[in-house]
């Protein structure tokens, strides 16, 4: 124990003497240069509030509706200025009978197809 003391004691003296020579050597270059001390955080920039301007609001835009069958019959007949039979409607559309009778029936009631000669329709 007393020799590891005895060598902490020197190894302090080696210590202090190296210390004593780095500052007649740093003396010698001019002295210490003090170390840059560390950069301050960046501060906060507050920003001013702007307006914004106001958004002209648009109406939504509407989906075009599906064409329905009435829509299709009364296409196909538009085709026809001299009319075009229910037999060849069902045969364009692919709508079965009773379907197409009902299709004609609700136009002719809109006012939208008329009756040229009996069983035979032309747009209006």
């Amino acid at each position: 124990m007393k020799q590891l003391k005895k060598d902490l004691e020197s190894t302090a003296k080696t210590l202090n003497a190296l210390a004593a020579k780095i500052d007649a050597i740093s003396k010698k270059m001019g002295g210490a240069k003090k170390a840059k001390p560390a950069p301050k955080p960046a501060r906060k920039v507050e920003k001013k509030a702007v307006k914004a301007k106001p958004v002209k609001k648009s109406a939504p835009k509407k989906k075009a509706a599906p064409i329905t069958a009435s829509d299709t019959v009364l296409k196909i007949v538009g085709r026809y200025k001299r009319g075009i039979k229910t037999a060849a409607i069902k045969a364009k559309t692919g709508y079965n009978e009773k379907k197409v009778q009902n299709i004609v029936f609700k136009l002719r009631k809109q006012g939208k197809i008329k009756s040229a000669v009996k069983g035979v329709y032309v747009k209006v």
